[in-house]
């Protein structure tokens, strides 16, 4: 993430000191904390036909297979690209139940930060908990064995995955695609290894060829060695030669014409100098925009701010758009939410984008920087605990966020039918159980023929479990009994439509209980 003119790269190192300090202060096996009343605004996460098969563009929107608009809205899960070789918060939790958490919060796509130190035999994961059954199905695995687990578990729930080349080694970032110890050979053909291990798993929808180019990287100059759109091309050609299907995220660069902005957010030279591919229809371009808590730039002091966001949008990456000249999508943004400005700035930021309401899939597609906590400027969605949501910041994404896509799982229960009144159905998925606890997912649907204004859910377990903490309703529960009813953003639930809310119990292995489904 991050770029600012003529500042050091202070985020490399910042992240790295946050991938230790996380390890000395969340023990293994940090305790789950109950959050009764997670209360965040958020996106109907109702799973959706659309999304199925591989993707392409058309104009300035993406298409699946079938041709029906999608809309990208997600989730960076960084820790890959760091000296622990693998997605950050296994220390902490198992994997799968926070993909399953995020699927509930209604984010559909994940971005993976790498580093070509992955592809090295000589890199071992580490930082992983394996008590209490968390995480066994990843032991003794290397990086790019664990990425294949999260990319077909993520799948299997309906989530896409974008894999994002995002330093060329643990160290920290790069201005330029290669460097000395990385050379532009090494990462095309470790772009090509990646292509080709997920050729045929339409989970991973494509690859974000190189993180925040910026100074002296240039947009059109055409030197060889330092002109990213051209390297870009020649990346991305590399990428379809043996995996066709796959879209290219290109990002922009900081510096063009004399016009500087965030690293790797400055993509005005596409009016001129667009990429150009071996296939059609593959390009998408990525910007990323941040806020005060990750620096300063002279359009947040302006008078007139935030009503002037959206022309500096428009300057830097938002044109190509509203030209319908390829998708967009913001691979990063974020902020701690500290400061007044950086409200006001995510408030404008996720206006601009459109309300997945009102525009659809015909929209900017996204993903929030981060789902980890411990970015240092920024936060995450997660809080410490590596579980309790900040639900202030996930709220203010709320109206951006987008149906879900086609996944395999399983589940059970119902209840509810047709009629005149209010009637609904619920089913009881479990995501994830590794003994000591699991994850579950509950879809209310209305099955009826007017919309709910409200519902409750309720079920019986046959053991001892007990709920740990739920998001996207609140709960009690008396003895085995468990009674879970709407949080305030999304009882109202149209013909058809369904709303989905998640939680953790413990223990494990208490089985899909019947469930039945109220509703006024």
């Amino acid at each position: 993430m991050f770029r600012f003119p003529d500042l050091p790269d202070l985020r490399g190192w910042r992240r790295a000191l946050c991938s230790v300090a996380a390890v000395l202060l969340l023990p293994l096996g940090a305790g789950v904390q109950a959050a009764h009343a997670a209360d965040a605004d958020t996106a109907d996460v109702s799973a959706a036909a659309a999304g199925a098969g591989y993707w392409h563009t058309s104009g300035r929107q993406i298409l699946d297979a079938a041709g029906q608009p999608v809309r990208i809205a997600g989730i960076n899960w960084f820790g890959f690209e760091t000296g622990n070789y693998v997605v950050h918060g296994l220390w902490s939790r198992d994997y799968k139940s926070m993909i399953d958490q995020m699927k509930t919060l209604g984010y559909n796509t994940i971005r993976l930060p790498y580093s070509d130190d992955i592809f090295k035999s000589s890199t071992v994961p580490n930082s992983i908990d394996f008590s209490s059954g968390k995480n066994a199905d990843l032991q003794g695995l290397n990086s790019l064995q664990i990425m294949d687990k999260l990319v077909a578990y993520a799948g299997q729930d309906g989530l896409k995955v974008i894999l994002d080349r995002h330093r060329p080694d643990a160290g920290g970032q790069s201005a330029l695609w290669y460097t000395s110890a990385v050379p532009e050979s090494t990462w095309i053909a470790n772009l090509k290894a990646l292509a080709t291990r997920y050729s045929g798993q339409d989970a991973v929808i494509g690859i974000d060829l190189h993180n925040e180019p910026h100074d002296p990287a240039c947009w059109g100059c055409g030197d060889t060695t330092k002109d990213w759109r051209l390297a870009a091309q020649r990346a991305g050609n590399a990428v379809l030669s043996v995996n066709p299907q796959l879209l290219v995220f290109v990002e922009g660069v900081q510096t063009f014409n004399g016009v500087s902005g965030w690293w790797g957010g400055n993509l005005m030279g596409v009016a001129q100098y667009p990429v150009q591919l071996d296939v059609a229809n593959r390009v998408v371009y990525s910007a990323h925009d941040y806020a005060t808590s990750v620096a300063q730039q002279s359009w947040f002091s302006d008078p007139s701010f935030p009503a002037n966001m959206p022309g500096i949008w428009d300057k830097y990456w938002g044109y190509i758009f509203k030209q319908n000249i390829a998708p967009v999508w913001v691979g990063e943004f974020g902020t701690t939410l500290q400061a007044t400005v950086d409200q006001r700035w995510l408030a404008a930021l996720v206006d601009y984008l459109r309300p997945t309401a009102t525009y659809g899939s015909d929209s900017f597609h996204w993903t929030f920087w981060s789902w980890n906590p411990n970015s240092g400027d920024t936060g995450g969605i997660l809080k410490d605990d590596w579980q309790t949501v900040d639900t202030v910041k996930d709220g203010y994404l709320a109206s951006i966020k987008a149906p879900g896509f086609p996944g395999s799982g399983t589940g059970g229960g119902g209840g509810g039918g047709g009629g005149s009144t209010a009637t609904c159905a619920a089913t009881y998925t479990v995501s994830s159980d590794w003994g000591g606890g699991f994850n579950a997912e509950v879809k209310v649907t209305n099955s009826g023929t007017v919309a709910l204004k409200s519902w409750k859910v309720t079920w019986t377990w046959s053991g001892s479990q007990a709920v740990t903490s739920m998001w996207n309703a609140s709960y009690t529960q008396s003895g085995a009994t468990v009674t879970a009813v709407n949080a305030s953003h999304n009882g109202s639930v149209a013909v058809g439509s369904s709303a989905s809310f998640g939680f953790g119990g413990a223990p494990g292995g208490g089985g899909v209980p019947v469930v039945s489904c109220t509703a006024t």
